[in-house]
């Protein structure tokens, strides 16, 4: 080993003295990040699954509307909710938006009105556009407003005229109660088979 490596070594290590408590709180805290990274599902932030928006369930109204709409066929929740324009791009705002929005949920901060913040509506305004670019320049489409429309992008947003695309009049936590989305999770396995057993005990 090099006389360089060495010493940058014997700087990190801690005295001889701390080595094991600090060995022993190093283990604690992977082993936390470990669960919390599972019990969280945190890799299902990676893929593209529109359920993966349902891990808080705040977002329940939003998926079901999405589901009974007739986007679900062709675009996912990150086709429309996260940029395009290349992979660091797309997954740099999943992870600055997913910190944001795991850190209000995990403090219970959620309002019970969802609104898009505007580095959002960008994102959606722009994807509406790259999806639906050949309509809009259409020559069967200059009858309506989307003529020229390129040139005012900037000032008009797409949802203006189709308001209720793709989620509909939903505003809240509690406008969709009665929602028939798939079944989540939120009690792991053992804990649920564990409340069984007393249930049958008692």
């Amino acid at each position: 080993m090099l006389p360089a490596m060495k010493k940058l070594i014997s700087k990190l290590l801690p005295p001889p003295q701390w080595r094991m408590p600090v060995t022993v709180l190093l283990g604690i805290f992977t082993g936390l990040a470990v669960y919390a990274f599972i019990i969280s599902n945190a890799s299902s932030y990676l893929s593209d699954k529109p359920e993966t928006c349902m891990n808080c369930h705040v977002m329940t109204p939003q998926y079901a509307s999405w589901l009974h709409s007739s986007h679900r066929q062709t675009a996912t929740c990150n086709d429309c909710h996260v940029p395009h324009n290349n992979v660091i791009s797309k997954y740099f705002f999943k992870a600055k938006d997913g910190m944001r929005h795991a850190t209000w949920f995990t403090l219970r901060w959620e309002p019970q009105v969802i609104r898009i913040k505007p580095a959002g509506q960008k994102v959606v305004h722009n994807n509406c556009i790259r999806c639906h670019e050949q309509v809009l320049t259409d020559r069967s489409m200059q009858a309506v407003p989307h003529s020229g429309y390129f040139n005012t992008r900037t000032t008009r947003q797409c949802w203006e005229c189709h308001r209720e695309t793709p989620h509909g009049t939903v505003t809240s936590l509690s406008a969709m109660p009665n929602a028939q989305v798939p079944r989540l999770q939120p009690v792991p396995e053992w804990l649920m088979k564990m409340m069984k057993q007393q249930q049958t005990k008692q």
